[in-house]
């Protein structure tokens, strides 16, 4: 069974296999055969499955020692065709009269067991949590059931994980933790098969909680093909990424990253332009290699820098008074212990800023820690802010987890794409704000935090409040000062920011600046992706410019495509002063006079709507209108 890469929404999984059952023939009262394997067959199944259930040991037992022992809670695995394998854990979670169906050999197929979370997760091919009532059998109804599945390194289903208990346990962390241990498993199968020639790529969504047991993992050979990846590494990309090669998926080019230290994190950019931290782990033989000495370096080749790199206020903006109105107040508020929320745009910078203001506060010597909201799975959230203790739930770290607000404390803690926090998440975030001490998962201990707090949020919260999604009380503890950084196709500082981002990323062999075409190209696009899209494109052209001048065609296909579109439209006529009336009113006159002079300006302007209605001393909405009247815009 190959991997499904849509999860079904939960209610129509439910119901879909309920209307299995119902095809195969079972009614509620039904009793399934009971497993019923000697000794001998039993061992013939533990050989046949040895690999996966060594591997699953080494993943569960730990946590189960450690943890669940504590708990009344059952572990199950099961292969592809939900027969039991083995258990760990609890048997006094079912009556006396279930624990035959916990046993090596048992099914749990949907056919024999009706809707269960075994069963049912192979039959979705996606993680499962079955209530009580929600089984199709009478008989399963005093449990509930958590399940995910485990793929091989070639995407074949190779067997299920499941937790079942008779309590009312915390069990959106239940089924969080089962889906985490399933992925421990399969993390665990790619290095095994892998590991040993391939390199190994860990990401997550910021260097902050890269070492966190959710991030992705990728496996790939020494061209950057990828041979295997775990859920997570699919999720995080987009895209199944088994056979696909590195250099389709990142703006880094293959040989940045192989090259990387193993020591510290890659900031890496994915084609959809998301951003990814990341650590790489070599083979065996590469890292013998590696530890030969390297040849001195070429006029291209740049040594890594030893320092940490700095962002500074000036890194921000370049003559935009907008920018620096918004990073002057900002700062000064920040230090006073105001939370910022920044609005704006996707790729308008917002991080940027924020990494500007912590190397210009008193606490540049402290953390800062950034998290992405939307990127931790939502059943994880409240672990990953705010840590956990020791045996907090199942499958909890033996040492428990500090959390990502404890990392920030004396420092500041940047909450991107805050709107997307889950709503249970926020009610604990607000407590921690307005009694500045955190409270780990699974502890009575308040712990005191000292942090300053910037959001960032690219669509209005409001919408959210009027939705239910986003507690309104929380908006006013988060919004201090709020300010809104402008996208790119508005700045006045765009050419010195094109040139500041090219002087960054260029070859020394390569000028110092882009000739007027590119510039031109450059300075007129709309920019819907804003400063990450331009950085983007420009580190393309270079790369593809390879040492030389950087000319229009080195720019991307599209992009080209697009200017060329432009410039064929900038060459039709768009005013023609005689189709106005030769004898035209007062009110005429003076029309045709402002639309003359709209259009002069325009022109030398070249094109820059935020400079045009600067000369004419008119608002961006008013110009805008002219320009359609011109037939320009």
């Amino acid at each position: 069974m190959k991997r499904q890469h849509q999860q079904p929404e939960y209610r129509s999984v439910i119901a879909d296999s309920w209307n299995r059952c119902i095809d195969y023939g079972l009614q509620h009262d039904h009793q399934p055969e009971p497993a019923n394997l000697d000794e001998t067959a039993i061992s013939k199944l533990e050989r046949e499955y040895a690999p996966l259930l060594s591997t699953t040991e080494t993943e569960v037992l730990p946590y189960y020692n450690n943890i669940m022992s504590n708990s009344r809670c059952l572990i199950l695995l099961a292969d592809s065709g939900a027969r039991v394998l083995k258990g760990w854990g609890d048997q006094r979670i079912t009556e006396s009269h279930l624990r035959p169906y916990f046993c090596a050999g048992a099914s749990w197929h949907e056919r024999y067991a009706g809707t269960n979370a075994i069963g049912t997760s192979i039959a979705s091919g996606s993680p499962i949590q079955v209530q009580r009532n929600e089984h199709f059998l009478k008989l399963n109804r005093s449990i509930i059931g958590s399940a995910a599945p485990i793929f091989d390194t070639d995407r074949t289903l190779l067997g299920v994980l499941s937790a079942f208990s008779d309590a009312y346990l915390p069990q959106a962390h239940t089924l969080g933790m089962v889906r985490l241990l399933s992925q421990s498993v399969e993390n665990r199968l790619i290095i095994r098969q892998l590991g040993g020639d391939h390199f190994i790529l860990t990401l997550n969504a910021t260097a902050d909680n890269i070492d966190s047991p959710w991030s992705g993992l990728i496996a790939f050979d020494q061209t950057g093909r990828i041979a295997a990846s775990n859920q997570r590494a699919d999720q995080l990309l987009g895209v199944p990424l088994p056979g696909r090669n590195l250099s389709s998926l990142f703006m880094e080019s293959r040989n940045l990253i192989l090259n990387h230290a193993e020591t510290s994190a890659i900031q890496l950019t994915t084609v959809q332009r998301v951003r990814l931290s990341g650590l790489l782990k070599r083979p065996v033989e590469v890292k013998t290699a590696a530890s030969k000495p390297s040849p001195r370096p070429t006029e291209r080749t740049r040594p890594a820098d030893p320092n940490p790199i700095t962002v500074s206020l000036d890194d921000v903006e370049h003559g935009e008074p907008v920018v620096r109105r918004c990073a002057d107040r900002a700062g000064k508020v920040l230090e006073r212990g105001v939370p910022i929320l920044i609005c704006g745009e996707t790729g308008v910078g917002k991080e940027v800023l924020v990494k500007a203001l912590h190397c210009d506060s008193g606490r540049r010597d402290q953390p800062l820690v950034s998290v992405n909201c939307a990127a931790i799975p939502p059943e994880l959230v409240e672990s990953e802010l705010f840590g956990y203790e020791a045996g907090a739930f199942t499958g909890a770290r033996a040492q428990g987890s500090l959390g990502l607000i404890r990392k920030a404390d004396k420092g500041i803690l940047f909450l991107d794409e805050i709107g997307e926090m889950p709503f249970a998440a926020q009610s604990r975030l607000l407590r921690v704000l307005q009694e500045r001490e955190v409270t780990p998962v699974g502890s009575t201990e308040r712990i005191p935090v000292d942090l300053l707090l910037v959001s960032a949020t690219n669509r209005p919260l409001s919408d959210r409040i009027d939705n239910g999604e986003f507690r309104a009380d929380l908006y006013y503890r988060i919004n201090g000062l709020c300010i809104e950084l402008p996208p790119l196709r508005e700045r006045m500082d765009k050419r010195q920011l094109i040139h500041r981002i090219y002087q960054e990323h260029r070859d020394d062999s390569q000028p110092e600046w882009l000739n007027a075409e590119v510039m031109a190209a450059l300075e007129n696009h709309p920019w819907p992706g804003n400063i990450r899209q331009l950085v983007n494109i420009i580190r393309v052209a270079i790369a593809i410019a390879d040492g030389d001048d950087v000319e229009i065609w080195h720019l991307p296909e599209d992009f080209v495509a697009e200017y060329e579109g432009q410039k064929k439209s900038a060459q039709k006529p768009v005013f023609d002063p005689s189709s106005f009336s030769e004898a035209p009113q007062a009110n005429d006159n003076s029309r045709t006079d402002t639309m003359k002079q709209t259009l002069v300006v325009y022109q030398q302007c070249m094109g820059n709507v935020s400079r045009t209605a600067r000369e004419l001393a008119v608002s961006r909405n008013t110009l805008y209108k002219r320009l359609r009247d011109l037939g320009v815009r």
